[in-house]
């Protein structure tokens, strides 16, 4: 795990959770429409960081679609596995210009950013909330 996205949880760990599942998904949302939009704009002058920005907007994308929450969509993972894959999502996003050779590059830094964010994200919601399946609820309860 890239040190920032470690310094970052261990900096809002103590913090209240103060994001709800709802936000937390739009953020989801709004993060992997972000990649999405960055993957068009890098795609002429950095061809690496333009697929780095498409993966991540499909992984970040994806798991939001997959997850039982407000805004997700086919509700197949509960927003607590949600919880537990993110710190791994945020790595990966702070990682991909080691793993893709472009780390000395302008464009690194936006995942640098990301993975920071994502990790911050992470560790202020409440993930004890999240399900919109009554019977998941009960069995966190």
């Amino acid at each position: 795990m890239p040190i920032s996205t470690k310094l970052t949880e261990l900096a809002t760990k103590p913090l209240p959770k103060v994001i709800s599942p709802g936000v937390h998904a739009v953020i989801d949302w709004g993060t992997a429409a972000a990649f999405v939009t960055a993957g068009a704009l890098l795609w002429r002058k950095n061809k690496r960081a333009s697929l780095a920005s498409y993966l991540c907007a499909d992984l970040i994308g994806s798991l939001i679609f997959l997850t039982d929450c407000p805004g997700g969509v086919w509700k197949k993972i509960s927003f607590e596995t949600h919880g537990k894959i993110d710190p791994g999502v945020s790595a990966l996003v702070a990682s991909l210009p080691n793993l893709l050779g472009f780390s000395d590059e302008r464009e690194s830094k936006l995942f640098q950013g990301m993975g920071i964010g994502l990790a911050a994200v992470r560790s202020l919601t409440k993930f004890e909330e999240g399900s919109t399946n009554k019977e998941t609820r009960r069995r966190a309860a």
